[in-house]
């Protein structure tokens, strides 16, 4: 039987102040849940129940396709061909998997994003060093994702001046109008869009015998070796692009904010697996797609969106690419929309103001401005002539590798808290995994500054 919150509310406490109208519409989110699950039980309600609770975890990794992340699986292609980065992506969506589901645990236990989490238990000072190194890192990021959306517009014969300003506008008006779940719901929609690139690479016609023997370790040709400078970028990059700090506050705020407690911790692995499998389909497609039509272009470490859009218009056909244009905008629009979520909570939860989309804009501009502001700047960035789009692109996805060992260490500290997450506290295998993935960050971005200062010291 459906359960009215305002009746509710009245009948428990009748002198009691208003329900505050965040908290109501993620009770009335809730309560939908609860319904379903004691609902008669059919295939019906089982899928209604399935799709109600998926959110986040598709959201994250669909979103962690961004404009960016297409353009470093297209140098990826471009350089190495279909080789070593193929069977790499699905070991990154293993890695993806092992960081962000702690947070769906971290989210669904404590009710309490990643932000405020830091600020309470380690104080102020790691406070701000995470909330800065969160926010730097969002507005650059959120840079890349402009600029796929004005070269992709530019492709489709519209104006700079109209794509960016409108995406600026829309990103806005679903965080500060919409309530959550409506929120989610949209994006959610564009975000299916990102599996647009399955197709193109299905209608580049791969050498599919070629794919199949890059995941049995043949055609694993590195050119100057594992540990040269372009190689070492490119891995960074991809791992950079795969899991960033900003996924780490985006997924376990919107575990809270969308109302998901600890029985929902099983069916938001299986959201954060879909989403996964996602991400990984459209990475390994964009490298095959990049395989095919980009393999020998010159000057590929400088390789940015209009020569990927040209090669893709020369040997796929105007059709082709305006379909890599779209998918390129939508990239850059979902990304856009989840990060600076990101950023809103964060900062919501580090000052302690009301945190959470359902929050009505007139009792809440604290927290939704901060993020517009920087995705406004961000905006206004990439509207600057003669801007250097590839190199600002890798350098992105690079700087993502090195802050990600800071903020799993926070993570992990988090998790292995018992007085936080109780029976859900970090076995030791799942402590055993995350660290070997924290010290293969470190070790990544230690050979990558090596590389950078002193070339000739790995011999590469």
């Amino acid at each position: 039987m459906s359960t009215d919150v305002a009746t509710l509310d009245s009948t428990l406490c009748a002198d009691c102040p208003p329900f505050p109208e965040n908290l109501e519409q993620r009770l009335r989110d809730r309560l939908h849940v609860d319904e379903l699950r004691r609902g008669k039980q059919n295939w019906r309600t089982r899928l209604a129940l399935g799709l109600a609770l998926i959110g986040p975890g598709v959201l994250v990794m669909l979103g962690d396709n961004d404009a960016g992340g297409v353009m470093t699986y297209a140098q990826t292609g471009a350089t190495y061909g279909l080789g070593i980065f193929l069977p790499l992506m699905i070991l990154l969506g293993f890695v993806a998997y092992v960081v962000q589901e702690m947070t769906v645990r971290l989210g669904a236990v404590t009710r309490r994003g990643h932000a405020e989490l830091i600020w309470k238990r380690y104080g102020a000072f790691w406070g701000w060093f995470s909330l800065i190194d969160l926010v730097v890192a969002n507005v650059l990021t959120l840079m890349t994702e402009f600029i796929g959306i004005r070269l992709g517009g530019q492709a489709l014969g519209l104006s700079q001046w109209l794509t960016v300003p409108a995406s600026v506008i829309f990103i806005t008006y679903v965080l500060v109008f919409l309530r959550y779940w409506t929120w989610e719901r949209i994006s959610l929609f564009i975000a299916v869009f990102n599996l647009i690139f399955v197709p193109l690479a299905l209608f580049s016609h791969p050498n599919w015998h070629a794919v199949a023997q890059a995941f049995v370790g043949h055609g694993w040709i590195v050119p100057g070796g594992f540990l040269s400078l372009t190689f070492l970028i490119l891995i960074s990059a991809n791992i950079g692009t795969t899991i960033a700090p900003w996924q780490l506050f985006f997924q376990q705020s919107c575990v809270v904010d969308k109302g998901l407690l600890p029985q929902d911790i099983r069916a938001g692995r299986r959201d954060l697996m879909l989403g996964i499998i996602g991400m990984v389909l459209v990475a390994m497609a964009i490298i095959v797609l990049a395989a095919q039509t980009l393999k020998g272009v010159p000057n590929v470490q400088n390789l940015d969106a209009n020569m990927v859009l040209h090669a893709v218009r020369t040997k796929l056909g105007d059709g082709m690419m305006a379909l890599f244009a779209l998918g390129l905008m939508e990239a850059g629009l979902i990304a856009s929309i989840v990060i600076t979520a990101s950023s809103a909570w964060a900062i919501g939860e580090a000052f302690e103001i009301d945190r959470s989309i359902n929050a009505p804009p007139r009792k809440a501009m604290g927290f939704y401005l901060p993020a517009i502001v920087g995705t406004a700047l961000a905006a206004i960035a990439v509207m600057i002539p003669q801007i250097p789009l590839g190199f600002l692109n890798l350098s992105v996805q690079v700087i993502a590798t090195v802050f990600m060992p800071a903020a799993m260490l926070f993570l992990l500290m988090l998790l292995n808290d018992r007085e936080l997450m109780g029976e859900h506290v970090n076995s030791a295998r799942r402590n055993a995994v995350s660290i070997a993935i924290m010290l293969g960050l470190i070790m990544c971005n230690v050979l990558y500054g090596i590389a950078t200062l002193f070339p000739h010291a790995l011999g590469g």
